[in-house]
């Protein structure tokens, strides 16, 4: 009987023992009081702590830590009432604090983001409030961090998740956007159908300047190829007069050559006039170019006659010396 009665105290001081180590783990931090009151914050790590005397009054978690709460009706300078719902992410800085601060700090944190949520939701109309959301985001953490400091909290971010105007507002919101749209398109459109014109404006008046261009180097051309056709024309009329002349130098110098009596010249004139005549006419007319042609035979005639002559003279006259 003794034996059983030892071997359970012997438990019950093994488990007295037993409850009296704690270990905290990581990212957490206990808060122990003795005798009712604050004895001490345990860190990460194994801890002692008297049996009866020492209680763990709270158990804190130090990670951070996000809070969902619920949509908050909310007024707007404009008197628009919505619903707003926020999120807090928050990190817990001194347990004790956080343990005797306030006695529950989620539902003093929710009231007070209604509170400043309304506050500053009241100084900006709803266009401001729906296009204005960093803005307040900052405003709310400042004030919140603020007014947690003394429960050991520090607020990081506040984030409004959602905000829900009144079903009227959203059909007026929708019906602007809509026309909002609609005035975007048509202004795209328009420009669209301004740009197009310009381009075939342009388009055009490049097709005028090549037009006109080619234009231009055809004139060129065809001035340059009458140009070089009138040089060949006028090279080949000189080239024939000179050929001409030559044909009637060389008759000439022939006639010269073959020493001409007059009688065979007056022949000669005769043929020529009966040609000019061709048996038709009653008058014979003699032409002006016919009487030059026989003078200037006859001079030429002369002239051999006397060269003649003279070199004959000059002969005899050797001949005599």
């Amino acid at each position: 009987m003794e034996f059983y009665v030892v071997a359970i105290l012997f438990l019950l001081i093994i488990l007295i023992v037993a409850s009296c180590i704690k270990i905290v783990p990581q990212a957490k931090a206990y808060v122990v009081e003795r005798l009712g009151g604050y004895q001490g914050t345990w860190s990460v790590g194994v801890h002692f702590k008297l049996p009866i005397i020492d209680k763990v009054a709270k158990r804190v978690v130090l990670k951070e830590q996000v809070v969902d709460f619920d949509p908050q009706p909310v007024i707007t300078k404009d008197n628009v009432t919505m619903r707003i719902d926020t999120v807090v992410f928050f990190q817990i800085t001194d347990p004790k604090l956080y343990a005797y601060g306030v006695e529950n700090p989620i539902v003093a944190i929710e009231n007070l983001t209604a509170t400043t949520l309304r506050n500053i939701i009241g100084d900006l109309d709803l266009d401001e409030t729906l296009t204005s959301r960093e803005v307040i985001n900052t405003k709310m953490r400042a004030v919140l961090d603020v007014a947690t400091d003394p429960w050991g909290i520090k607020v990081n971010r506040v984030e409004l998740k959602n905000i829900i105007p009144p079903a009227a507002i959203q059909d007026a919101m929708e019906k602007q956007m809509k026309a909002e749209r609609e005035r975007r398109e048509a202004i795209l459109r328009a420009e669209g159908e301004k740009k197009s014109t310009i381009l075939v404006a342009e388009g055009k008046k490049e097709s005028a300047i090549l037009d006109a261009e080619a234009d231009k180097q055809a004139a060129i051309l065809h001035a340059e190829a009458q140009k070089e056709r009138m040089i060949r024309e006028a090279e080949g009329q000189a080239e024939a007069i000179l050929k001409v002349q030559r044909a009637n130098a060389d008759g000439l110098k022939m006639l010269k050559d073959v020493q001409l009596d007059e009688a065979v010249l007056q022949l000669k004139g005769f043929e020529a006039f009966e040609k000019a005549a061709d048996g038709r006419a009653t008058k014979i007319i003699v032409p002006s170019e016919i009487q030059g042609l026989v003078g200037l035979v006859r001079s030429l005639t002369e002239a051999g006659v006397r060269d003649d002559v003279l070199a004959e003279g000059e002969a005899r006259r050797e001949t005599a010396d």
